[in-house]
């Protein structure tokens, strides 16, 4: 151990001095590292509308990532990261910049290979030295592979940015070992990691605006490959987690939840319940652990406690909705593993459409 302290002390004190000599050759160069230390985008981000407005069509929300990543590359200049060779399909790119290589050193873009317990290593290697903002990209059941660098972020509190696209039974054709049906329960069971899985393109803004602020916990970007509708009433309210995208204006008889491509299914079968005279509250919650950190007023002022009857609907394991559910809540989700066949198939055949969810939340309320 004394021979390795010695070994350590020795290389610290050579970086020093060649910093030192940095410093003194290159004093702009050496001015902007040091500032990196410190950089707080959050501000300048919140208030920045170009950066929250998108188009309304239909879009999947990896194809929102890559819109909002390319939108901070010209942002924020730290910021560094790839994917396990998976870049052109969860949008993982930043069209602005080259590749990091031995040749150039300037490239903000890393080309890891299929390596993905060794890619989320570096990035924690990245965060833990500071000043640059590491995020790295796979499909979502892929996690599995860089679970412990995952775990690992957490523990150090080192905030990663971790794009994860695919997420669900959408995936359709690539077949059950592809369609991460039980990946949510298991990050979101890790502690201090937050999981984001939004429903369009402005909750997936604030899903990168969450990853960037964050300086202590990883922020996972959950995402999917099939199109979905634009909600008007999404935006920066997503930041806390969850949050009332349609109600009635009185007491709710009953409450829809979802997350991620869940969200439409339960608007619009709110929008059915409101004109059949049922006080319908939905509810888009995108990141349970963002919710946990409100205080109890709001959480109450979203999920009144009195209102018991309550749906969740999420295309996958329904582990943990029981929290939100409660003992006369339901839940729909897929707790099996899923098929092989086109995404809109798959949807239909597992019960999430819009005619199901209406019709179980009638259900639940003649209960």
């Amino acid at each position: 151990m004394e021979q390795i302290r010695a070994k350590g002390s020795k290389a610290e004190d050579e970086w020093n001095e060649m910093l030192k000599a940095y410093k003194k050759e290159y004093p702009e160069l050496a001015a902007e590292w040091e500032a990196w230390k410190q950089m707080d985008y959050s501000e300048a981000l919140i208030n920045d509308e170009d950066f929250w407005t998108y188009d309304s069509k239909a879009t999947a929300t990896r194809n929102s990532s890559g819109e909002a990543l390319n939108r901070l590359a010209d942002r924020i200049p730290n910021l560094i990261g790839g994917s396990a060779d998976l870049a052109p399909s969860n949008k993982s790119y930043m069209k602005n910049r080259s590749d990091f290589s031995g040749k150039d050193r300037s490239g903000s873009n890393l080309r890891f290979g299929v390596r993905e317990h060794a890619m989320a290593a570096i990035a924690n290697g990245m965060a833990a030295h500071g000043r640059l903002m590491p995020y790295v990209a796979t499909f979502f059941v892929f996690c599995d592979y860089m679970k412990p660098a995952m775990r690992l972020s957490a523990l150090m509190k080192l905030p990663v940015t971790y794009i994860l696209t695919h997420d669900s039974i959408g995936v359709g054709e690539d077949g059950p070992t592809h369609q991460p049906v039980e990946h949510l329960a298991a990050l979101r069971s890790i502690p201090n990691f937050v999981v984001f899985r939004p429903c369009d393109s402005k909750e997936t803004a604030a899903g990168w605006y969450t990853a960037m602020s964050r300086k202590d916990s990883p922020t996972a970007l959950v995402l999917t490959r099939q199109n979905l509708p634009q909600l008007d009433m999404t935006g920066r309210d997503a930041l806390k987690g969850a949050y009332v995208i349609l109600d009635s204006g009185k007491k709710p008889e009953i409450i829809l939840m979802a997350s991620g491509s869940e969200v439409h299914l339960v608007y619009e079968a709110g929008k059915q319940l409101l004109e059949r005279g049922i006080a319908a509250r939905v509810v888009s919650m995108p990141s349970w652990e963002l919710f946990e950190e409100q205080d109890d007023a709001y959480k109450e002022s979203v999920l009144p406690s009195d209102v018991v009857k309550r749906l969740a609907v999420e295309a996958a394991s329904s582990f943990g909705w029981h929290k939100y559910t409660g003992l006369q809540g339901e839940i729909i989700s897929i707790d099996r593993f899923g098929e092989s066949a086109p995404a809109g198939l798959l949807f239909e055949r597992f019960g999430f459409t819009v005619e199901n969810v209406t019709g179980k939340a009638l259900e639940l309320l003649s209960r």
